[in-house]
């Protein structure tokens, strides 16, 4: 029985229908699940025309099962195929399947190909593609063991030169990329190993077009292969100079230029390369130096500074036999240190201040033969740190504070069974065994003690130091650090600080912050400053000795002169002698042009900038087409054009068939349009942060540059106001909401919490923060309520906290609109001159669901600054129908809204919290309402009041207001005020007002548009007022002219219309 598996009817199951078709003994009804015109077939009923392979290797092997345990972790394996594409891999796995043919490693973050020899097990690979990772390196001959390898892709690395052995072996190559690297340098015959190569791909790299390099000019002009031809840069005189152009003469090398060394040849510049020895020694080194030849045999940095042995810095050593770093200021030894360098038999680490040696830091050492680690301050030796050193014949461990409890016991036993240590290493505690010798003193004295002391178990872990403070937990980290995960209401390195109105000081200039009372505080100024927050400095301008009109700046205790053009010196006293020997800044063969106060550099032809520094772009305002990439030249450019265009601006595209689709004209705003299957219409599906219908509303926005914001219409803060708000970031800083002028409302993150500002007009005011951290990357929710002089707020649902700025003042007033987000440069310098914020950077994440009193607003309505719809890359466009819950308000009995009647949990409220239910509470939404002036017209006498007749007692406004007035016969009668739009005696007439769109080419002054712009006209009535926009946007578009000129112009894009009493 075989029935219900997803069979592939392909050549690799033909023994198989053959097999049924002579056994009829499968019974289940098997069936074929791809490919597509099978689907559906009895495996006993198929013929062996219909089960092809398309590809004759795949068939090959197709039959051979890779299992679960071969396919490597991060990759997906399918037929020979194995795709590891974005699989966040740092090196090449172990082990591959024997039968793979492609190898797909793009997007990754390796640095290295060739070293751990897998890719010689590959024997039939025929394509690897090692594009956009980190490669600095291939190692020697890494290719040796691959002859069917037809395709190899490099591109978008590191690696900066090409050694004449990299592609040793390669005899059916025939495709080769190593665009856009750091390629400097190609050595001679570096493709002499490559007879069957047909393309090459050298595009992108920083060729030095040196008389070294003359070789590889002539040898792609003779090539009959197509090739990316790369360009020079360097010398000057032949920048972006493709190297084919390049003449034979014009390759000369200037002074001691030097032709390929091959990146393993290099020596670092602090250390002495001789043979396969490198000394470093002596050279003040802080850290182990980069570009260690990778065919080191003997490594010596001793007498340096080295506080941290980089284990990156070492791996690519292989062939390394001797590692001297003593004398240094090593403190720790962390795992797998050294675990690449397998062939190391000496390993000296004596006379450092190495205090922990941790488990594995040894692991991989099976030919060490000698370990130094004399003379250190190492007490504990963890159980297996020599588990590998199968071979070590000697250790030096004298001159270290052993301590001997039972935790050292097998290290006793361990030197006794070889004599590996020669006696000199002596315990220090516990007292019974000090001045002991390791070797000489019995295995059964080490034994256990009650406690051992934590300056002895804080070498290896911080945490026994207790660091942190106000029950706060400790965790160990690497490399002897630790983390404090602090209570609630505390923060710091070590949670020694309590939160409160100076959390992050907000006293400039080392002031001192003194707190007055809950919510308030006062700053105490260092000499030399003033002011609320110490920020005014004393003027030290006064008696100045600036000369030549040049103008003092006031610095902190001093000074500075700020130079006239021309002028130079500490009080501007020297002028410049511009175009001089000593002072000729222009470069590129540009000529210099004294002008007494400045000087000019005329540059020559391909450059720009003030000293001609700057290679012009002629690809600036280009007018490729249709996806086409612009290939920049000498005072010129050429389009490359895809998919089947052409043309000089790839303006000609391939042949159109007409559309019949639904979605030829759909009603889709911000996504695309998708006919499900079965069907006859369409529905929208919505590009991320969009949502309705045809996903006109926006929902979820990000942030992303430091002066994004959005701009909504003023918050009602009468009677009271309910802000809530979804948001998600990993920044420290940012603003998340401000409105007001003096008065105001500001919410920013501060180090990773929220801080208000809140402040009705009552001085001083009055500050909060977060007990929660919510810059950790995940969604939080943040509720505000402000009721009066009240303020509250909630995070994530937890307990409430809330200030009152008390005073005379009841109510925050402000006309000024809704920021979120961040705040325009202007309103910015005035919100950090008057400290409502202590910083005016955008917020930067994300943000979703935002709800104004009750109301799910839609981000789009009002003004944007660089913002963009949706999260980012994790999302993708969805159906419009998924975003309903986007429209709900939270009714879990758990995430209630939070509303004056919520009873407030933080003890710092004074406030009586069941009065505040008492007068407001927040609804559910309701339909919007529109309000009309109050004034009425003067009545007359007021004598008869009491009996006289309301003339809007029956009205018959439809959609307005009655208004009473007399007639010119003296009776009482009425009038309908109506509604922005509405017309008619009785307002009964509608508006039709609409946006009518229309797609053409936009023409001004002779020049179109590339391409028809689609926008709207507002057409239609109403009444006395005026059909015009209410929603615009401003789009960029390039117009092109009949003299082959082009340049951009900003046009105004009507996106939604609206009745307006105004008509300008």
């Amino acid at each position: 029985h075989l029935g219900r598996n997803p069979f592939v009817c392909d050549c690799s199951i033909q023994w198989l229908s053959d097999y049924l078709e002579e056994h009829p003994i499968e019974t289940s009804g098997a069936r074929c699940e791809n490919p597509r015109w099978l689907q559906r077939r009895r495996l006993n009923a198929l013929t062996d025309e219909r089960l092809k392979c398309t590809d004759a290797t795949v068939a090959l092997y197709a039959g051979e099962c890779v299992t679960a345990e071969e396919c490597p972790r991060g990759c997906t394996c399918r037929a020979t195929t194995v795709d590891c594409t974005a699989g966040g891999l740092t090196h090449l796995p172990d082990t591959l399947p024997p039968h793979t043919t492609d190898l797909l490693l793009s997007d990754n973050e390796l640095r290295e190909v060739g070293g751990n020899g897998v890719l010689g097990q590959l024997s039939r690979l025929r394509r690897l593609v090692v594009a956009n990772n980190q490669l600095r390196r291939v190692a020697p001959r890494a290719f040796i063991n691959l002859p069917t390898l037809h395709h190899l892709d490099l591109s978008d690395n590191d690696l900066v030169e090409v050694s004449g052995n990299m592609f040793e072996g390669l005899t059916q190559l025939r495709t080769l990329s190593l665009a856009d690297n750091k390629v400097t340098c190609v050595s001679p015959g570096a493709f002499t190993h490559l007879p069957a190569l047909t393309q090459i791909n050298l595009e992108g790299n920083p060729l030095q077009c040196n008389c070294h390099m003359a070789w590889l000019a002539e040898w792609m002009r003779s090539l009959e292969a197509s090739s990316g031809v790369p360009t020079c840069a360097s010398p000057p005189h032949l920048l972006n100079t493709l190297i084919t152009d390049v003449s034979s003469s014009q390759f000369v090398c200037e002074g001691d230029e030097v032709g390929c060394l091959g990146v393993e040849e290099r020596c670092p510049t602090e250390c002495r390369c001789e043979g396969t020895m490198v000394r470093c020694s002596r050279a003040r080194l802080k850290d182990i130096p980069e570009g260690i030849p990778s065919h080191a045999t003997e490594l010596y940095l001793d007498v340096n500074e080295i506080t941290e042995v980089n284990a990156q810095r070492l791996s690519h050593l292989t062939a390394l036999t001797r590692l001297d770093l003593s004398n240094n200021q090593i403190a720790v030894l962390q795992n797998q240190t050294f675990a690449s360098l397998s062939q190391l038999s000496t390993l000296i680490v004596s006379y450092n201040k190495l205090q922990c040696l941790q488990r594995d830091a040894l692991a991989g050492l099976r030919k060490l033969r000698i370990l130094s680690l004399h003379g250190n301050d190492i007490s504990m030796i963890p159980e297996g740190a020599f588990r590998d050193l199968v071979f070590i014949t000697h250790i030096a461990m004298g001159a270290n504070p052993l301590f001997c409890d039972c935790s050292l016991a097998w290290f006793s036993d361990w030197v006794k069974g070889g004599y590996l240590e020669p006696g000199i290493a002596r315990c220090a505690e516990p007292p019974g065994m000090r001045d002991k010798l390791v070797l000489t003193t019995p295995t059964q004295a080490f034994k256990c003690v009650p406690t051992v002391p934590d300056e002895v178990l804080s070498k290896c872990d911080l945490c026994y130091t207790h660091p942190c403070e106000n029950g706060a937990t400790c965790r160990s980290l690497a490399n002897r650090s630790y983390e404090c995960n602090c209570a609630p209401a505390y923060y710091g390195n070590n949670c020694q600080y309590k939160i409160d109105a100076c959390y992050g000081n907000p006293c400039r200039n080392f002031g001192t912050c003194k707190i007055l009372e809950a919510g308030r505080f006062s700053c105490h100024c260092p000499t030399g400053f003033e002011g609320d927050r110490c920020e005014v400095n004393i003027d030290d301008c006064l008696g100045n000795k600036c000369e030549n009109n040049s103008t003092c700046v006031d610095l902190v205790e001093q000074y500075r002169c700020q130079c006239h053009p021309g002028f130079t010196g500490d009080y501007c006293e020297r002028k410049i002698p511009f175009c001089s020997k000593e002072f000729n800044p222009c470069k590129n063969g540009a000529s210099c042009v004294d002008h007494s106060t400045h000087y000019e550099c005329q540059c020559l032809l391909g450059f720009a900038g003030d000293n001609c520094t700057e290679n012009v772009d002629d690809c600036t305002n280009h007018l490729c087409q249709n996806g086409a990439s612009c290939v920049d030249g000498i005072n010129e450019y050429t389009c490359k054009c895809i998919n089947d265009y052409s043309g000089k601006f790839c303006e000609v595209g391939p042949a159109v068939y007409l559309q019949t689709s639904p979605c030829q004209h759909n009603d889709c705003q911000n996504g695309i349009c998708f006919v499900p299957p079965n069907s006859k219409d369409y529905v929208c599906k919505c590009s991320p942060g969009f949502s309705g219908k045809h996903c006109e509303y926006l929902t979820r926005v990000h942030f992303g540059a430091n002066d994004s914001y959005l701009a909504l219409e003023p918050l009602r803060t009468q009677p009271s106001s309910n802000v809530t708000l979804h948001f998600r970031t990993s920044q420290e800083d940012g603003v998340l909401l401000y409105t007001g002028k003096s008065a105001h409302l500001a919410v920013e993150l501060f180090k990773g919490r929220v801080r208000v500002s809140y402040d009705v007009g009552n001085y001083p005011v009055s500050n909060m923060f977060s007990y929660e951290v919510v810059n950790d990357g995940t969604w939080h929710t943040m509720e505000l309520l402000t009721l009066k002089q009240n303020f509250t707020m909630r995070i994530d649902h937890n307990v409430a906290r809330c200030i009152v700025n008390d005073g005379p003042n009841e109510y925050l007033r402000t006309a000024t609109p809704l920021y979120i987000g961040g705040i325009p440069r202007e309103v910015g310098q005035s919100a950090m001159r008057q400290w409502h914020l202590r910083d005016t950077v955008s917020f930067n994440g994300c943000m979703e669901r935002l709800y104004l009193n009750g109301r799910l607003k839609d981000l789009g309505s009002g003004q944007q600054h660089k913002v963009a719809p949706g999260c980012g890359g994790e999302e993708r466009v969805r159906d419009q129908g998924q975003d309903g819950a986007d429209h709900l308000l939270l009714t879990h009995p758990a995430h209630q809204p939070l509303t004056p009647s919520t009873t407030p949990d933080d003890p710092d409220c004074h406030h009586n919290t069941s009065s505040l239910a008492n007068e407001v509470q927040i609804h559910p939404p309701a339909p919007e309402e529109t309000h009309f002036d109050e004034a009425r017209e003067s009545e007359g006498s007021q004598s008869d009041t009491m009996t006289r007749v309301d003339p809007c007692e029956n009205h018959k406004c439809h959609r307005g207001r009655c208004k009473p007035r007399r007639r010119a016969d003296g009776a009482l009668d009425y009038k309908c005020r109506c509604r922005t739009g509405w017309s008619g005696r009785f307002c009964d007439q509608a508006p039709t007002c609409s946006k009518e769109q229309f797609t053409e080419y936009y023409v001004e002054n002779g020049c179109r548009s590339r391409r028809p712009i689609k926008n709207a006209i507002c057409s239609g009535t109403c009444g006395s007022h005026c059909c015009k926009p209410r929603r615009t946007k401003q789009r960029q578009v390039r117009l092109i002219c009949n003299d082959g000129t082009s340049y951009k112009k900003e046009i105004e894009i009507i996106r939604k219309c609206k009745c307006r009493r105004r008509c300008y």
